[in-house]
């Protein structure tokens, strides 16, 4: 199972995410696809952000059961504390 959440990205990355994943909502993309598929994906995602973020979460074989990914200026910040993955929201200054 793979999970991408994609902000403030061009209409055509979006575009290109929904021929592997659906996309119940608008930057949300959900689908099982090989491991092979999600690291390409997770490759011309990356190269496209430009100003954007995203956060890629999938199954693999760890104490929570998923792995979670980064990248560009996502709006929640993914930290790890003694091998869990935890969300945090930065504050506003």
């Amino acid at each position: 199972m793979v999970v991408m959440i994609l902000e403030r990205v061009s209409p055509s990355l979006r575009g290109l995410l929904t021929r592997w994943l659906i996309q119940p909502k608008v930057g949300v993309f959900v689908g099982n696809v090989s491991a092979l598929v999600r690291d390409k994906l997770w490759e011309n995602a990356t190269k496209r952000l430009k100003r954007g973020g995203a956060i890629m979460i999938h199954s693999s074989n760890t104490e929570q059961g998923f792995a979670i990914r980064t990248a560009g200026c996502p709006d929640k910040l993914i930290q790890h504390f003694d091998g869990l993955a935890l969300v945090k929201t930065p504050l506003k200054e």
